[in-house]
């Protein structure tokens, strides 16, 4: 039965990712940019479908995000870190409906 359960992980701020932990994600805290790559890395190695990246740690490692944008195996989501959110984490949701349809549908359209 565990097998079936969708694992998921968590990057960045310890205090803004920690509530995964409550849930079953694989939690890794990460302040530095090598520290986000190699704990991306170590989740997408250990096969980890679903990747949730607080903005800091996201825009800190751009890079390495970027790298897993490209594959099917792996899902980095940005979310707000402790200090809310300052609209990088929408941005790329936007950037990533568009390429995947070919439309902005998340514009406000008047």
């Amino acid at each position: 039965m565990a097998d079936r359960l969708l694992r998921i992980g968590a990057v960045g701020e310890e205090d803004a990712i920690l509530a995964f932990k409550a849930i079953g994600a694989v939690v890794i805290p990460a302040n530095t940019s090598a520290e986000v790559g190699s704990a991306l890395h170590r989740l997408a190695k250990d096969g980890i479908p679903l990747i949730f990246i607080t903005e800091e740690a996201a825009k800190m490692a751009a890079e390495a995000v970027s790298k897993y944008e490209q594959t099917m195996e792996t899902a980095v989501i940005p979310i707000p870190g402790i200090r809310g959110s300052d609209g990088y984490g929408a941005q790329q949701v936007r950037a990533t409906l568009i390429k995947a349809i070919g439309a902005d549908i998340l514009s406000k359209q008047d």
